[in-house]
Formats: C-alpha cells, structure tokens, sequence
C-alpha cells in the first residue's frame, strides 16, 4: 500500500465544531497522526449536536456530525486546568509538528498554551490559530459563531430577496473557508521549516476569510463606490438565471443559466420552439435579462413536464448549462458522486456502517484514505500517554482517578 504523504507528521488537535477539526481530518486524511485533545469540561461541541440515528438514544460518541469532522484521529480526555493536565498536555506538544486551536482570541493563552507558552517547549511548532477576528483590532475580543460571520462578512446582504432582510445561507461558511486557508499556510510553513527547521505563528481571521472570497463585492465599491443588493436567483448579466420547479413536485428543481444567444437558441431548440421565444423583446440578452420575470413563469410550464435529472441531461446535451437542484438526499444518491468514489462506507462502534463525504482530492503516488472513524470519548488515553509518552499504567490509572485524565 502506498505511503501518505504526511506519514511521520504529528497534529495536536485543539478544534472545536468545524474549522479546526476539519483542519486536523484533512492532515489526518494526508497520513498525519492526529490528536484531538478535550476534557469533559470543554469536549468537542459537535458530540452533542444532532444528526442521530432514531431509536438509539444520545451518547457522547454518536453524532453524525462528529463522526463527520474526526476521522482518522486518537482522541484523549485532558484536564489542561490542573497544573498535572497542562504538564501532560505539553508532553503532547513536545511530539506535535503542528498544532490548531479555533477558539475566540485569548482563550488558549488563558489555559496556559498560548503561542508564546508553546514555543517554549516546542521551538518547532507550527501554531495555527483560526480566531474569528484575529489577535489585532477593536473587535479581537468579541464572541463570534460561524453563522453570524455570513452577516459581517457582506455575503447575507447581498442573499435574499430585495424587499426583505439579508438571507443568512444555513451554513457556517467562514469554517470551511478558514480551514482551507489555513491548511495552505500550514503545509508552506512545513516545507519552509523543512529548509531551516524554524517553526513558526500562523494566524487568520476567519471574517477575513469569507470577505477575501468576495472579489466582486469589494470591488465593486472600490471601483464604483456601488452597494450592491440582494437579488434573488438573478445574473448582473445572463437570463434566463433561476431555478424551476420540476415535474416530481415543489421539492424538485433544476437550475438553468443562458450565458449566449447561442445558449437561448439551444434551450428554445429544447423546449420545441415554442411561440412565445419568437418574440423579440427575448431576442437578445439584454431584452432576456429586463424581461426575466415574464419569461420565468413561461420556461416553467416547460420544465414541469419533465423530471429534473431528465430536464438536465437534455440541456446539457445542446450546451446549456443546466443541474438539479439536489436536496441531502439527492446528493447521498447521486448517480455521478457515488462513481467518482466521493462517499465512502465506513464502520462506527455506535453508529454502525454509513456513507460519508471520502477524500476530496485524489492523488495517485500518495494516495489519502480513512484509517479510522471518529475516535470514541477519551478512546487512546492508554495508547498517547503509555506508548507515545511512555507512562507506566499504573501512573494513567491514577490519573483517571484524580480526574486528570477521563
């Protein structure tokens, strides 16, 4: 079997819900060892979020959520609050080629395992720290969850409707993005400690993340002193730009983008050529774009005679851009995800075998793969502190007494 990439690389794991252990899962997947560090004080939120399984009550380890963002980790159980927690915590960091933490600024330096305090015993380490505002600002000390970032961030303004609030999309969009950032940056110090065995502070705003990913909003102002608004489904350019309803009802639907007039002929060459595209206030993209609303309801009436994966494959063989809708549902059965490998089965002690999102991205010498699922609550306390650290049983079992370790 081939060797992972990041064999011999380990990650001490502070993430908390999704930025940082989705940071420490992709390390993990590239052959990392992983150690997620939590303490029945402050474990990983997601062990008590939904989704569950119906039926089998509500334990620490059986989130589909959790499960979701901690493969291929060793989890141990930690009070860094005592001085014992935090000497043994440091042990771990001795050994960490890098470490993430995606806590509000001052948090870790508070708990003792700020950069400064890590450097001391680890002059290496690649400290990556995913604060919501940074460690500079007026607004570096304010409490920030993923959501809220959608609305700092200009995204939510400019999503919705005109005449009604900014639509927050129902997802934290600032952790993934943070994540991927901060995975770049990780990796380039890797390679430069690689060259002079320096380590080093790496630090993002996770606001400033989702905002760096908005060209077109900020430059817009920039350069037009513009505030741009919400405006549904609508292109500043193509129509027809919406979704329409399908022939399997309300919860079915297909997105289409005419980008040409090349592009119209074909969906009206699709569409049988009805009367109405024959009317020339649709005879250009501009015309098409100011009378949208009226042309909509018209393309409608066609695609409800048509199921949405039928409605696509029609389009997309004449060159017009079009997909279904998908719901979670529609994305698990996906006939073109599922033959790219993109889910994978694996077994869980409490959640049994299921599918979850596999690699993303493909790699033929050092191929990335699930060595293990989510670790259970506290699951290689033994294994980190015996094998790796070299602790006497006897010792780890009297710090599980002492509530040091759980």
């Amino acid at each position: 079997m081939n060797k992972k990439v990041l064999e011999g690389i380990t990650v001490a794991d502070f993430g908390n819900a999704w930025a940082g252990p989705l940071f420490a899962r992709s390390l993990g997947d590239m052959g990392a060892r992983v150690i997620k560090v939590e303490s029945l004080k402050h474990m990983d939120v997601t062990r008590l979020l939904p989704p569950w399984e119906p039926g089998k009550g509500i334990t620490y380890n059986n989130s589909g959520y959790y499960s979701y963002m901690n493969r291929n980790k060793l989890a141990v159980q930690l009070d860094v609050s005592t001085p014992k927690g935090l000497e043994l915590c440091k042990k771990i960091l001795e050994i960490s080629d890098i470490m993430v933490e995606n806590y509000a600024f001052g948090v870790m330096k508070r708990l003792g395992l700020g950069y400064e305090d890590v450097q001391k015993v680890n002059p290496k380490i690649i400290y990556v720290s995913m604060t919501p505002f940074g460690s500079q600002g007026p607004m570096t000390n304010y409490v920030m969850y993923g959501r809220p970032q959608v609305y700092a961030s200009g995204m939510a303004y400019t999503t919705g409707y005109p005449d009604m609030a900014p639509l927050c999309l129902p997802t934290s969009f600032g952790d993934p993005v943070a994540t991927h950032h901060g995975l770049f940056a990780a990796l380039s110090a890797l390679r430069y400690r690689s060259k002079t065995g320096k380590g080093q502070f790496i630090e993002l705003s996770q606001w400033e993340g989702l905002v760096s990913i908005q060209p077109e909003n900020i430059m817009d102002y920039t350069l037009n002193k513009r505030i741009r608004v919400r405006q549904i489904n609508k292109d500043e350019f193509m129509a027809p730009h919406n979704f329409y309803r399908c022939r399997e009802g309300d919860l079915k639907w297909v997105a289409i983008a005419v980008a040409s007039d090349e592009e119209w002929a074909a969906l009206c060459k699709v569409m049988g050529n009805p009367e109405w595209t024959k009317d020339k206030k649709y005879a250009d993209g501009y015309g098409r774009w100011k009378n949208q609303e009226e042309m909509d309801p018209l393309i409608e009436e066609w695609t409800l005679n048509y199921e949405q994966y039928e409605l696509a494959e029609m389009l997309q063989k004449e060159g017009v851009a079009a997909f279904p809708c998908l719901s979670n549902r529609g994305l698990v059965e996906d006939p073109h995800l599922n033959a790219r490998g993109f889910f994978e089965e694996w077994d869980h002690p409490e959640i049994g075998v299921k599918k979850y999102d596999g690699m993303l991205w493909k790699m033929n010498r050092t191929p990335p793969r699930v060595e293990r699922p989510a670790p259970m609550l506290g699951e290689h306390n033994n294994y980190v502190f015996g094998e790796l650290l070299g602790l006497p049983q006897e010792e780890i079992d009297q710090l599980v007494k002492d509530k040091i370790l759980f």
